[in-house]
């Protein structure tokens, strides 16, 4: 009987670890439009999509390290360019939409509590 509930408890265990592991495909469902499509150095692609039935913004990058989505963004204008912000836990992702110099560039800048661990400069694909 020990035994059995061993085999239980490990064949429940692998499915978990595989959850933990798993990464998000960087898409969105047919519910949300995409509104921001970057190139950025470092290779990543950084798009950013809206929620069509409740407004909410994603964040969906991918890169070399990996793929990252989020939710619940906010948008702002800062001096006549929009920068799309996203947390998760103690990093923020902040996505500027352009420059005044440059409409058709951008950044892509992390911050972990509150203080910048990267700029990338993006262009609009």
């Amino acid at each position: 009987m020990k035994t059995l509930l061993k085999r239980s408890a490990l064949l429940l265990a692998l499915p978990m670890s595989v959850l933990v592991n798993f990464s998000l495909p960087a898409t969105a469902d047919s519910t949300a439009g995409i509104i921001l499509s970057t190139k950025c150095q470092g290779g990543y692609n950084i798009n950013i999509w809206q929620n069509h039935t409740n407004g909410e913004l994603l964040y969906r990058a991918t890169n070399p390290n990996g793929n990252l989505s989020l939710g619940k963004g906010t948008k702002q204008a800062t001096e006549g360019v929009r920068v799309y912000k996203f947390r998760n836990r103690n990093y923020e992702y902040w996505v500027w939409d352009g420059t005044l110099d440059n409409p058709q560039s951008g950044t892509l800048e992390v911050y972990k509590n509150n203080r910048i661990l990267m700029r990338q400069t993006c262009k609009k694909s």
